[in-house]
């Protein structure tokens, strides 16, 4: 297996994760849900991120910034962080509903770029087996961080 192989399959969950917050945001109640679910997508992302940043973007840091798609990773990072922080502080329902379907539809479009784009790269400039060694290191972040 690869590190590719696992954030795609990581992306998966997402996708799910994204299918259901996309039905049930706008038949949530009161805002406390919302911002419980904006909670569990940020922590969920972040860690995924983390990884996705330590594992293949740095190493692909020079390529990226050659095709001129460096600074726009991170700014659509930063989108989706503000959107999520947005809905978990927002004071209404409406608000709370806007900001976690933008993060969702940021996250969405993120994911579709990094599929695009960083995966090739990673396939591209890194050997064989360096990706099945940076899934073994992920393997073993994975481990650690269950209790």
């Amino acid at each position: 297996m690869t590190i590719i192989e696992a954030l795609l399959a990581e992306h998966v969950v997402f996708h799910n994760l994204f299918d259901y917050a996309e039905r049930a945001v706008p038949k949530l109640k009161a805002v406390g849900e919302v911002r419980s679910l904006a909670r569990l997508m940020e922590s969920l992302l972040a860690a995924h991120s983390l990884t996705e940043e330590e594992l293949l973007v740095q190493p692909l840091e020079h390529c990226l910034e050659q095709i001129g798609q460096c600074e726009t990773f991170h700014q659509e990072h930063e989108e989706i962080d503000h959107n999520l922080k947005q809905a978990q502080m927002a004071k209404n329902l409406k608000q709370a509903r806007l900001c976690l379907l933008a993060a969702v539809a940021s996250s969405r479009k993120h994911f579709d770029k990094e599929e695009r784009i960083v995966f090739p790269l990673a396939e591209k400039h890194l050997k064989a087996r360096t990706l099945t060694g940076l899934w073994n290191t992920w393997k073993e972040q994975r481990n650690r961080s269950t209790p």
